[in-house]
């Protein structure tokens, strides 16, 4: 009789009342000051980054494979025979060669890692599906199995008020780095098939950014049925306005308006963050 126990890293922003009801595993980031680290989103929450950030931008760090494999390891001690690991995309953290490292280190419990090659909800959409798979009772190979087509239906959205932070972070991608500074011009941001940054569209000024992150999501609908988060990252209030222009649309089985994105992903777009997440349903 397989147990299967599901893992993924603090930067997939699945709600703590869902990691508890389905005994997720969570292994933080760590977010570093000159005079203090901290366990992402949980000695640090995200609207304490944003009063500190003014003052300092911290770096972060990712788990390490020790804590994979301590993890890894009680689990098994716990009776699980099997584990999948989630992870944030590989082209933007080391975290899924951490937990990959781990997993072949530990012996006695069969451990699948994989690659979302995205961040944020949309990483956390597969942990979601992956943790009502494990709850249907389907085996270790069909839910690996269908992880990858799961990863090709879900994709990310989202503007930031300044690319400062995505280049001090390095994690600026594919995305133009003079564009917002020299023209005002504020890029929307989506997440590749290579797992990195890429601008999908640029436009100007907060109310056409919100604008078009809804125009960006009228032809997944007319396709079908689908699933909608909308993300915060320190802009509550934009949010709530692209929550409110979107959640009545056609075919939009589910909108989520959630908290703020992890802290660990705050460093590094900075506070003004706003955007979605669509999953086909089809």
């Amino acid at each position: 009789m397989e147990k299967i126990a599901l893992i993924t890293d603090s930067a997939s922003d699945v709600s703590l009342d869902f990691v508890k009801e389905n005994n997720i595993k969570v292994v933080p980031f760590k977010i570093i000051f000159s005079d203090r680290e901290y366990n992402d989103a949980i000695e640090l929450t995200s609207e304490m980054l944003y009063e500190l950030l003014p003052k300092e931008v911290p770096t972060t760090s990712l788990p390490s494979t020790d804590k994979f494999a301590e993890l890894l390891t009680s689990l098994k001690d716990e009776g699980y025979t099997h584990a999948i690991i989630i992870t944030i995309s590989s082209g933007l953290s080391g975290t899924y060669n951490s937990a990959r490292l781990a997993a072949e280190s530990v012996n006695g419990i069969e451990t699948f890692v994989f690659d979302s090659m995205t961040l944020t909800m949309s990483e956390g959409a597969m942990v979601i599906e992956t943790a009502n798979l494990i709850k249907e009772g389907k085996s270790f190979k069909e839910i690996t199995e269908f992880l990858p087509s799961l990863r090709d239906k879900i994709d990310v959205f989202f503007t930031i008020d300044t690319l400062e932070y995505l280049i001090k972070g390095g994690r600026i991608g594919k995305v133009a780095g003079t564009i917002a500074t020299t023209l005002n011009l504020k890029p929307i941001i989506t997440v590749g098939n290579d797992g990195i940054y890429h601008t999908a569209a640029k436009v100007r000024g907060v109310k056409q950014s919100i604008s078009k992150l809804s125009t960006l999501l009228k032809p997944y609908l007319e396709k079908g049925k689908c699933k909608v988060w909308v993300l915060n990252g320190g802009a509550p209030e934009k949010a709530k306005v692209l929550y409110q222009s979107i959640k009545d649309f056609p075919n939009i089985i589910e909108c989520t308006l959630g908290g703020c994105i992890a802290p660990s992903l705050g460093v590094h777009t900075g506070p003004g963050l706003v955007g979605l997440i669509v999953e086909k349903m089809y």
